[in-house]
């Protein structure tokens, strides 16, 4: 089955291509022709999911194409900032989607508290054959006081796992691609697929 994947971030891509069974063929918005930024103007992560899937499917319809399409979003939520960012997680520091400016403006914010728990949510929107279904994923954790790791995207560098030690940039790709909030997102999604 080719499932396009509304996402043009080449790190999301690749975690999810490293997550589907190789017999699954995973493609970007790019390999369909969709260079635009999709609006997400959703208050949540499920809106905003959908959003996403939705404007890729109208998009293949005007092409006359049918194709399984997926699309997710997640988001940090932090505990003592009453889950800021959330569903504003890339744009945190300005509509730019900045990665370095999103952890600093969420260390900033941070500064002085000492409840520093948080979780990771994926929600997937999945298309087939014009049904809606949605999958989701959590990981618990905490925000360290600085940045540690050198791989991932996103709020990688500042995020601790629980019962781990490590950051998810400081995790090897394998062991993020176990436990991360997508990971399990995109298990339940594969389970699913696997059925029909």
């Amino acid at each position: 089955m080719t499932l396009i994947f509304a996402s043009a971030n080449k790190n999301k891509i690749l975690e999810i291509e490293a997550l589907i069974p190789k017999h699954h063929r995973v493609i970007g918005l790019q390999e369909v022709g969709i260079f635009d930024d999709i609006p997400e103007t959703g208050t949540t992560l499920t809106q905003n999911s959908f959003l996403k899937a939705n404007y890729v499917l109208n998009f293949l319809k005007q092409k006359n194409l049918t194709l399984s399409v997926f699309a997710d979003d997640s988001g940090l939520e932090v505990e003592a900032l009453n889950g800021e960012p959330g569903v504003y997680s890339a744009r945190y520091a300005g509509i730019q989607k900045n990665d370095a400016a999103n952890n600093t403006k969420l260390l900033q914010q941070l500064n002085g508290k000492t409840n520093r728990a948080a979780r990771f949510v994926t929600v997937i929107t999945f298309i087939l054959n014009g049904q809606i279904h949605y999958f989701e994923g959590e990981i618990k954790g905490s925000i360290t006081t600085q940045c540690f790791g050198n791989d991932g995207f996103g709020y990688d560098p500042l995020f601790i796992p629980q019962g781990y030690t490590q950051t998810f940039a400081q995790m090897d790709a394998t062991t993020k691609n176990t436990i991360s909030h997508r990971a399990i997102a995109v298990k339940k999604l594969i389970e699913f697929i696997s059925t029909v």
